[in-house]
């Protein structure tokens, strides 16, 4: 265990959104161990600095997180906070997640620009501009709603916000993760939340994840507590459909998870972008045993229902894609 009086350092990017979420870890932190300092060093990004080239034409999966990785294998920083959705499925060697924290709302929201407000998506007029940078959004939303037309838009939320409020700006609305819009005190800007029905969220999305270095037993045993089994347990079942499908965060893959009662249901979709081809599969499990085992179950049933989806024909979708 460590010596009382140590400073650890969390590294994080810049964003105000990522800001906010390493505060929130150093601060359960502190909580938990005020015998010790707990402090911040912000990074930039591949994903930040690159805003004009949309994220899946970037070609790099760990676009929001290589940067801080080699700064934690270079010993700069003991443990890095990440949206758990941008950190890849498979870590590089040495590295650990230490910790998945209280998962926020996974669903995604629509934010409705002024002169938009009282529609909902259906209702918006044909034509209708919405800003997304997601392409498992993009695939879904051209599914549902095949009047209106899907741009992208980059930048952090902030950013993005403004260009919705641009009153000589294209969008009718657009669309964001309601967690980060909670996160940073956006959550009055939500106009509606899409429900699983409309649109499945991203992998781990809500989620909060530390990881660390496998070898460092002092920074693994303070993290050891801030664990929320549940939404670990969950979003092992998630990040397993990814693995197995070899996707990025910028491939459409989307899912829902729901644990009750230790009985956990997990369902997946991949689609084509335009839409027209999409495969879902679901399957559920009892989980059994110590949280470790659990985890492993949830892993399984991920790898699973990836599996039961290529069979459907995700991996043709996905091999499109690629191309």
């Amino acid at each position: 265990m460590s010596q009382p009086g140590q400073t650890f350092t969390i590294g994080t990017r810049k964003s105000q959104l990522a800001m906010v979420q390493a505060e929130l870890v150093r601060d359960c932190l502190a909580k938990a161990y005020p015998e010790h300092t707990f402090k911040i060093e912000g990074m930039t990004t591949v994903g930040d600095k690159v805003l004009d080239v949309a994220l899946s034409k970037i070609g790099e999966k760990s676009v929001f997180t290589k940067e801080l990785e080699v700064a934690l294998e270079d010993g700069r920083v003991d443990c890095v906070v990440h949206s758990l959705k941008d950190l890849q499925t498979t870590l590089p060697p040495g590295m650990v997640l230490g910790a998945v924290l209280e998962r926020e709302n996974p669903q995604d929201a629509v934010v409705l620009s002024e002169r938009s407000k009282g529609h909902t998506l259906a209702t918006l007029p044909p034509g209708s501009v919405i800003g997304t940078s997601s392409l498992r959004r993009v695939a879904q939303l051209k599914r549902r709603y095949p009047h209106l037309v899907i741009k992208d838009v980059r930048g952090n939320l902030n950013t993005r916000l403004a260009k919705l409020d641009d009153p000589q700006g294209e969008y009718a609305a657009i669309i964001l993760a309601v967690a980060g819009l909670v996160r940073i005190n956006q959550g009055h800007r939500i106009s509606h939340i899409l429900d699983p029905e409309e649109c499945l969220h991203a992998v781990s999305q809500g989620a909060l994840g530390v990881e660390c270095r496998e070898n460092d037993a002092k920074t693994l045993a303070l993290l050891r507590g801030l664990n929320h089994e549940p939404t670990r347990i969950s979003t092992a079942g998630e990040r397993a459909i990814m693995r197995t499908l070899e996707g990025g965060c910028s491939v459409p893959i989307g899912v829902h998870s729901a644990l009750d009662n230790d009985t956990l249901k997990l369902r997946g979709l991949v689609a084509s972008l335009d839409g027209k081809k999409v495969v879902e599969h679901e399957d559920q499990v009892v989980l059994e045993g110590d949280a470790e085992k659990k985890e492993q179950t949830a892993t399984e049933l991920g790898v699973r229902i990836a599996n039961k989806l290529i069979d459907l024909g995700a991996g043709a979708i996905l091999q499109e894609l690629a191309h």
